[in-house]
């Protein structure tokens, strides 16, 4: 039976995923601009966990609790005030050996929503071959690609980062919504024209942060997936 991929495009979706039967499915989370590309640099960088969590008071409150961990985060795209660095990849090198707790407007949401399917994976462009490499070693049936999003809107960056995926696993089966992102993504061979256009790649570059968008268009930069488990991620065991 060869895997089935389906994709999930808009935060509304996402809301309704807690309660969805996923415990057959891998889940596969993309939130490229920028809180999955910065996982997973921080992992490719020897960060040994992160903590996702929804909220600004869960992040403190888990703080509280683990003294020694990174506070980390947005809202708005900006970084939350008091938090020890905000949601930048560049803020993510230098943390080697360090755990991190984050929550960000999208992606810390989106990977809390998956946390009862079978298996949750953190993806990003950077980690592309990484990903595609890892599906095909652990052959799930069923695979569902979550696209972040951008407050309560489809973003153009995770959809094209799933599509880009599925372009990886030709053998698969699709749905009309991973259908519709493999033909978009296609449409964009340069990976870096993709994140410009799209809402949250204009953003960045408008505010001087249109480094963390070239960065994030790294094609398979780094040969490393995140796992997450009891609501931490750490790299996927070789």
């Amino acid at each position: 039976m060869p895997m089935h991929i389906d994709v999930v495009l808009h935060p509304t979706e996402i809301a309704q995923l807690p309660a969805r039967d996923l415990s057959g499915t891998t889940c596969v989370v993309f939130d490229v601009l920028r809180a999955t590309s910065s996982m997973v640099t921080g992992l490719a960088n020897g960060v040994s966990e992160i903590h996702p969590v929804c909220t600004i008071e869960e992040a403190h409150a888990l703080k509280a609790r683990l003294p020694d961990v990174v506070l980390g985060g947005e809202r708005q795209g900006d970084p939350i005030p008091g938090f020890d660095i905000g949601n930048s990849p560049s803020e993510y090198l230098g943390l080697k050996g360090r755990r991190v707790v984050t929550t960000t407007t999208n992606g810390t949401v989106a990977l809390r929503a998956c946390e009862r399917a079978a298996r949750v994976l953190v993806g990003a462009l950077l980690n592309l071959g990484a990903l595609s490499a890892a599906l095909r070693a652990l052959a799930p049936k069923k695979v569902l690609l979550v696209c972040a999003g951008t407050f309560d809107t489809f973003a153009l960056e995770d959809a094209y980062a799933a599509g880009r995926l599925i372009a990886e696993l030709p053998g698969a089966s699709r749905t009309d919504a991973a259908q519709t992102v493999a033909v978009l993504a296609a449409q964009y061979p340069n990976s870096l024209d993709a994140l410009r256009l799209a809402r949250n790649g204009q953003a960045l570059t408008a505010t001087d942060r249109g480094a963390d968008v070239e960065w994030c268009a790294q094609i398979s930069r780094f040969n490393v997936v995140g796992l997450m488990e009891a609501a931490v991620i750490r790299p996927l065991p070789a």
